[in-house]
């Protein structure tokens, strides 16, 4: 119970200072939807009855990338925070196991990548009539359980280049290859949901499920000694 009051005690810290300053979830939330608004033109065809129609295709790929893009301003504004205000070394001092700091900082980014698709996922579904809520259990899952991948592995090389200078152009040169997987498995899962294919679907939920368990576990065995050099 104590493990898990240091993670909540952090995470709900990083959500008290985003609720004040406004800053990430703002530029997450507009920089997704930027994105879905943008691509949507792209591959808009017009229909017989002289509506415009989104290619059902195609719908799976910008979901994830809006959630890719606007996740990599959330993590690396988090971390910029503990730098600018040398608040890091504070929670290092403190009595939280290390453990605990780094599922408080994921789990923050979590959160705001949760109110990041709670606007993104419903307008997908709204504007473009795709099926995304026909299984909610099955689309639940996936969304979890990708955003759960996203930020642990975020909040990991996050942290690895808080103090690097060129962080910004870094984190994505790093990060992106090793979430690739993870990616490829959210959109097939997505596009198995759409297509009505329930047994696919939940193969790459399963997938996603180990793909977490693996780097939560190297993430707490890494964690400490990237933060501290």
């Amino acid at each position: 119970m104590d493990f898990l009051r240091h993670v909540a005690t952090i995470a709900g810290k990083d959500l008290r200072v985003e609720l004040r300053s406004r800053e990430i979830i703002f530029n997450m939330a507009f920089f997704a939807a930027m994105i879905v608004v943008l691509f949507s033109f792209a591959f808009l065809k017009e229909a017989k009855s002289g509506l415009m129609v989104v290619v059902a295709e195609v719908t799976p790929g910008f979901v994830w990338i809006a959630v890719l893009f606007s996740a990599t301003i959330g993590m690396g504004r988090a971390f910029d925070r503990e730098r600018e205000s040398d608040t890091m070394r504070g929670l290092l001092l403190s009595p939280a196991p290390r453990a605990a700091i780094f599922l408080g900082k994921a789990a923050g980014l979590f959160l705001l990548m949760a109110m990041v698709e709670v606007v993104v996922v419903p307008m997908v579904w709204l504007f473009f009539g795709s099926p995304l809520f026909d299984d909610p259990v099955a689309m639940g899952s996936l969304v979890v359980l990708a955003t759960a991948g996203v930020a642990v592995i975020g909040s990991v090389f996050a942290a690895m280049l808080m103090r690097t200078r060129a962080r910004d152009v870094l984190l994505p040169v790093v990060l992106y290859p090793i979430l690739v997987p993870l990616f490829i498995a959210a959109i097939k899962g997505t596009s198995a949901i759409l297509g009505d294919m329930p047994d696919d679907a939940w193969f790459w939920i399963r997938f996603l499920l180990v793909y977490d368990a693996l780097f939560v576990v190297t993430a707490l065995w890494t964690f400490e000694s990237v933060v501290i050099e």
